[in-house]
């Protein structure tokens, strides 16, 4: 008898239908199930779970050889998700379930050894592409009818277990659709327990990080241990503008395929993204990829934060996988069974010492480094990569009098709300672009928003003359003043602004 469900997997950062088929002939001396369509070894492993939760349930097995096939059959199938439906489609092959009711329904789910559903990975791009495809209903695990409930105008079910299934579709147990207990739009959190009142001095870098945040600029910050760099890293997310709802979606997407559980437990992300991976993480931990490539940390970071710690400690090639990244605002992985795209538009947010030991140029303790171990230190980070980060912002070590002297300064909220003001301008700026922020303009855009008058164009003419900037490092310095002009309500670039954003390229100094 042969019998069809429906189920969904992921390909990259979207689902695809997957169509089963089950063809039970009753033919042969033994029981055999074939699974054919490019299954993994953990799909042609369920047919070993699927056996002991159908007979755990007091359910029929098919009997003879059983043929499962998956399709499309030349995608390959990967994990534990195809069990539910599998086992769903082996019952109906059998007259245990109505298999025109099984037909409408898209379900996804692992099965334990007594029929117990497990919950899974990736179910919010699952039930958006259930939504589209105008699926009657999506069957998931208990644990994750939440996460897909926040997709409107669908009907989730949430099942526990197999028996349960099968008597939901039978009409012998009633299950309401699942609905999300949580206001969305009111989730979406603009406070956060870390402020920027919080770091005592640095007044330059709280600059530089208000006018990054104002223009979506990448910002590396040098300075010895103890300077307040990674303090002021993890206080960013806390003056970026709050996100959206379809902001907040496209996170909770890519999130939820690796498993990333909110702080809040809530289904989807409600704050801005901020990843700080250990500086010993792989290419394909940094930027994504494998055999079946999923997303990496500038994808999970994507509308948020990436923040390097250490960065000369990350490998070479690591950093040079930002590159494109950067540029584009998204990454393309290729393999043999084709090209991946992944969100990764982040802000970069690097950290470094000014050398091995963290104390050159320090007043209060003395540098061992020789010029070759500084040199050679610092030339880990490569130019290219230099050019893509637009603020360079050195901080000193805080004095005695700064340390124990009183908390001063605007709190997150304070500046926010200035950086509102700068976002909004440039919301009206480029409100028929396909950009939201300064930092995402491209020379052409720079030409047009970035004029600059006689006096202005004799400061960037000498900058250019004095640090050897790259025509990359000079668009950087425009969209940067563009930002200082934005934060101060100035229509035109003035002299101040394009000096203050001259400032913000020191590295470039330096590593002549």
């Amino acid at each position: 008898m042969l019998t069809k469900s429906w189920s969904a997997a992921l390909e990259g950062i979207d689902a695809y239908s997957v169509e089963i088929e089950i063809n039970a002939t009753q033919a042969g001396m033994e029981d055999l199930v074939k699974i054919v369509g490019l299954p993994d070894m953990a799909v042609r492993e369920s047919k070993s779970r699927i056996k002991s939760a159908i007979y755990s349930c007091g359910l029929s097995f098919p009997s003879g050889i059983t043929i499962v096939n998956l399709a499309p059959a030349d995608v390959k199938k990967e994990g534990a998700s195809f069990d539910l439906p599998i086992a769903l489609g082996m019952i109906a092959s059998t007259g245990g379930i109505d298999k025109n009711i099984l037909g409408r329904a898209v379900t996804v789910g692992e099965l334990a050894l007594d029929g117990r559903v497990r919950p899974l990975k990736g179910i919010l791009p699952i039930a958006l592409h259930a939504k589209e495809h105008g699926a009657s209903a999506l069957l998931v695990p208990q644990e994750n009818a939440e996460e897909a409930a926040v997709v409107n105008n669908l009907k989730v079910f949430g099942i526990e277990h197999l028996k349960q299934a099968v008597d939901f579709l039978n009409g012998n147990f009633q299950l309401t659709p699942h609905k999300t207990t949580l206001d969305l739009n009111a989730a979406l959190k603009d406070t956060y327990d870390a402020d920027f009142a919080d770091v005592k001095g640095q007044t330059v870098a709280k600059r530089a990080l208000m006018i990054a945040a104002a223009g979506g600029h990448n910002v590396i910050m040098v300075g010895p241990p103890g300077a307040g760099k990674s303090m002021l890293a993890k206080r960013m997310p806390s003056i970026l503008p709050p996100m959206n709802f379809e902001e907040a979606l496209e996170i909770s997407k890519i999130h939820s395929i690796g498993g990333i559980i909110a702080e809040d437990n809530t289904p989807i992300v409600t704050r801005r993204p901020f990843r700080d991976p250990h500086h010993s993480i792989s290419d394909v931990g940094l930027i994504g990829g494998g055999s079946n490539p999923r997303p990496g940390e500038i994808s999970f970071s994507h509308n948020g934060v990436l923040f390097l710690d250490e960065l000369p400690e990350f490998k070479r090639g690591v950093l040079e996988t930002l590159r494109q990244p950067l540029e584009n605002g998204k990454i393309t992985v290729s393999r043999a069974a084709g090209s991946y795209t992944f969100p990764a538009d982040f802000m970069l947010l690097a950290a470094m010492n000014p050398c091995p030991c963290g104390y050159y140029g320090s007043l209060q303790q003395e540098c061992r480094c020789t010029a070759t171990k500084i040199n050679n230190y610092r030339s880990r980070i490569s130019g290219p990569l230099l050019d893509r980060i637009d603020i360079h912002v050195e901080l000193a070590a805080l004095s005695e009098k700064e340390l124990l002297g009183k908390r001063v300064g605007e709190t997150s909220k304070q500046k926010r709300i200035t950086i509102m003001k700068a976002r909004k301008i440039q919301n009206e700026r480029f409100q028929n672009r396909p950009i939201h922020c300064n930092s995402q303009m491209s020379s052409t855009d720079v030409e047009e928003f970035c004029g600059l008058r006689k006096k202005e164009l004799t400061v960037i003419r000498n900058a250019i003359s004095e640090l050897f900037l790259s025509a990359r490092a000079y668009d950087r310095i425009l969209r940067v003043a563009r930002t200082i002009a934005d934060l101060a309500g100035e229509t035109n670039i003035q002299e101040k602004h394009l000096n203050e954003a001259i400032q913000f390229r020191s590295l470039d100094r330096k590593l002549l």
